[in-house]
């Protein structure tokens, strides 16, 4: 189902990339509101990943293009956001390449075990999910990048939340490879 309220929803993440950039390329614009134009942009379209899935339960419209089409769209949003980050020094590039790297090895991953019948044993964990989450508040916390209310230091603990979101994307990494490694060792052989 291409059309379904749900799917329109998960294009829209795709859709958010050149927003979230061209925001640091419009004109006239202080870069303290260029930061809270890209932070307003990320939060809203990071929401819809949460709400796409909600809406295609909840109006039974579910299908296996969107089922495709959710984490593809969720891995090209982080991916821009943290090179828009790195492009401004606010994500060490080795932060960068780690999650961005797991990211299309677990997608392949994933594509592989499917091929071969055993896509179940690398299904999406708790540990992918808290993941994900933790890149989807550090990432917001990054793009502001001052003091929020007066008291919270958005770089700082964006900083702390991006680092740990690596070690969290090395860890599942491993995870999902440990899941999968037995019916590797069974093909290869």
């Amino acid at each position: 189902m291409f059309f379904t309220i749900p799917t329109l929803m998960t294009w829209t993440r795709i859709v958010a990339i050149p927003l979230i950039v061209g925001v640091y390329y419009f004109p006239g614009w202080s870069m303290s509101t260029r930061n809270e134009w890209a932070t307003v942009l990320f939060m809203v379209f990071a929401i819809t990943d949460w709400l796409d899935g909600f809406l295609a339960r909840k109006l039974n419209q579910t299908s296996a293009f969107g089922a495709f089409l959710d984490p593809v769209a969720d891995k090209f949003l982080v991916s821009a956001s943290l090179l828009i980050l790195v492009h401004m020094n606010r994500v060490h590039v080795l932060v960068a390449l780690v999650i961005i790297g797991r990211e299309i090895a677990i997608s392949s991953l994933r594509e592989w075990m499917a091929q071969i019948g055993a896509g179940k044993s690398v299904a999406v964990h708790m540990l992918g999910k808290i993941k994900t989450t933790v890149q989807m508040v550090a990432i917001p916390f990054l793009l502001f990048d001052g003091t929020l209310f007066g008291v919270l230091d958005t770089r700082m603990w964006g900083d702390w939340l991006i680092w740990l979101a690596a070690v969290l994307t090395v860890w599942s990494m491993v995870y999902y490879m440990q899941k999968a490694l037995p019916e590797i060792r069974a093909r290869v052989k």
